[in-house]
């Protein structure tokens, strides 16, 4: 008789320590208009979908925040990603999977994402200017901005958990 192998790693469970929605409503919605503010920019600056996908996984990767990694990975295979392109975002500057732009996008969601470290690098700024016109810039600084606001909100509170 076959059995299906079973993980003998159990799930652990993540506590919720806030329910920031509840305790905090108006920064909360505030947060959540700041967000749509953002998708109007990336909108009208005709950013790809795809593309902010990987801006927001990459961020949140590098934020710890297991809650927006997930639901970004998912948004970002329901427009059509690819898993593969998708398991190499955290090792991009080694994969060959992704394009010039995204290159950029990426780096520079880096490089503000950490920027009380790296003060984001006239190079890393250079590069994105190479590959967005001004208005994209503006509407990809407005992505990773938000995105690191719910990334700090998500890690410090752990408001909302991933769905097993």
């Amino acid at each position: 008789m076959n059995s299906a192998p079973t993980d003998p790693t159990p799930t652990v469970p993540v506590l919720v320590r806030l329910d920031f929605d509840a305790t905090a409503p108006r920064f909360a919605k505030a947060l959540a208009h700041l967000d749509n503010a953002a998708t109007g920019e990336l909108d009208q600056a005709g950013i790809d979908r795809l593309l902010r996908e990987l801006v927001r996984i990459r961020a949140s990767q590098l934020n710890g925040c297991s809650y927006c990694v997930d639901l970004h990975t998912g948004d970002a295979l329901k427009a059509g990603e690819n898993a593969r392109r998708l398991a190499a975002v955290a090792v991009w500057r080694e994969s060959p999977l992704f394009t010039a732009r995204e290159r950029a996008a990426l780096s520079l969601t880096e490089s503000i994402t950490r920027a009380s470290e790296t003060h984001v690098p006239d190079a890393d700024w250079k590069a994105a200017s190479a590959m967005f016109s001004p208005e994209e810039l503006g509407a990809l600084v407005s992505l990773i901005v938000v995105i690191n606001a719910w990334n700090a909100v998500g890690v410090s509170t752990r408001a909302w958990t991933v769905s097993l």
